[in-house]
């Protein structure tokens, strides 16, 4: 707000009340901001974009720790981001690749899938991330009905995770889950072709407003944020293209039930 604005860091601060170091500090998240605050520097800022401004506001003022703060220290950084992203969203759109969705994972083919991590993950590692990823699925029970829509790569069906029964119970529990009215599941076949960004995994969470949307990136080290404009754009249209390349919700039944019938 402040760089559209025009505004430098001591400007603003001079209209607050502060000093440069405290426009600094909040901007960089060191400190707290409350909702107060955050309406003042909009003021400031002359936003007119009041629904930016209320979410921006009832972010502020939200001070409990969600289910995922138990995991704290002994999970990955990247992992608790995951589950408050998902907790959070109004909807959510991904695109999967070599693995089934998480929050549409069952317990053995999660297992299977957390068991090829480099390092091998020790017992009791394991059985923390396995948890932790049967939590996440929770989200999907979720009262005010998050809506969510998976485009799975037919690579991603098939693949064998924890071998064929696993792989069969995996795929009947996506077709159950694709009839829930929150979840809509759409297959991207071979036939398909190619694509953009094929070989990256990306969830796009919408949030209250567009301009709180966040991508998020499997990568090689572990996960990525991303929300700038550019890369809501972006990924936006490789959704878009992605989604009109996939077939429709009755036809992937049918092909995650052929798959299946093969295993």
């Amino acid at each position: 707000m402040r760089e559209r604005a025009g505004m430098n860091a001591p400007q603003a601060a001079d209209q607050l009340g502060t000093n440069r170091t405290g426009i600094s500090n909040i901007e960089a998240g060191r400190f707290g901001v409350s909702a107060e605050r955050v309406r003042s520097l909009a003021r400031i800022y002359e936003c007119a974009d009041q629904a930016y401004v209320d979410a921006l506001a009832a972010m502020a003022e939200e001070r409990g720790k969600g289910w995922w703060e138990e995991y704290r220290g002994t999970i990955t950084r990247g992992a608790l981001d995951l589950a408050e992203l998902e907790h959070h969203a109004r909807s959510l759109r991904s695109v999967q690749i070599m693995h089934m969705p998480g929050l549409l994972q069952t317990e053995d083919y999660a297992k299977a899938v957390l068991s090829t991590a480099a390092p091998a993950p020790s017992p009791v590692e394991l059985r923390r991330r396995l948890s932790f990823r049967m939590r996440r699925r929770d989200v999907l029970d979720k009262k005010d009905g998050l809506t969510c829509m998976f485009l799975i790569h037919e690579a991603a069906m098939r693949m064998e995770f924890g071998g064929p029964k696993v792989t069969r119970h995996q795929l009947e529990y996506v077709l159950e889950a694709s009839e829930r009215s929150n979840i809509t599941v759409r297959a991207v076949p071979f036939s398909a072709g190619g694509f953009p960004n094929a070989g990256t995994s990306t969830k796009y969470a919408a949030g209250p407003v567009p301009q709180l949307d966040t991508i998020h990136l499997d990568v090689a080290n572990g996960n990525a944020l991303l929300d700038t404009e550019t890369h809501l754009a972006n990924h936006r249209f490789i959704l878009d293209h992605t989604e009109k390349l996939s077939l429709d919700p009755k036809a992937t039944r049918d092909f995650l039930r052929a798959i299946a019938q093969e295993l």
